[in-house]
């Protein structure tokens, strides 16, 4: 645990980055890369099969920027904390 903020270091770097799922989702967000990446496999195939509509690319980008601009312990609580799940938000 960070003595100054309470996050735990070690889920840090075994868990998912932020920074790494913000620039999924900007850069590949409409295929839904970012989603895989989350481990919510689900959405991500949801994501895949409405590429065409470039709706998942607009979604993905504003993910991206969420994930971003996302507290590191909201994030780490969210994401690396909470077990998978295919249609997690």
């Amino acid at each position: 645990m960070c003595v100054k903020c309470g996050v735990s270091i070690s889920a840090g770097l075994n868990g998912k980055s932020k920074v790494a799922a913000g620039v999924l989702g900007i850069l590949l967000g409409g295929l839904g890369v970012h989603k895989f990446y989350l481990g919510s496999w689900g959405w991500g195939i949801i994501y895949l099969l409405f590429c065409w509509l470039y709706v998942p690319a607009i979604i993905g980008l504003i993910e991206g920027i969420i994930y971003l601009t996302m507290d590191d312990a909201q994030f780490d609580a969210k994401y690396n904390k909470e077990p998978s799940s295919a249609f997690r938000w």
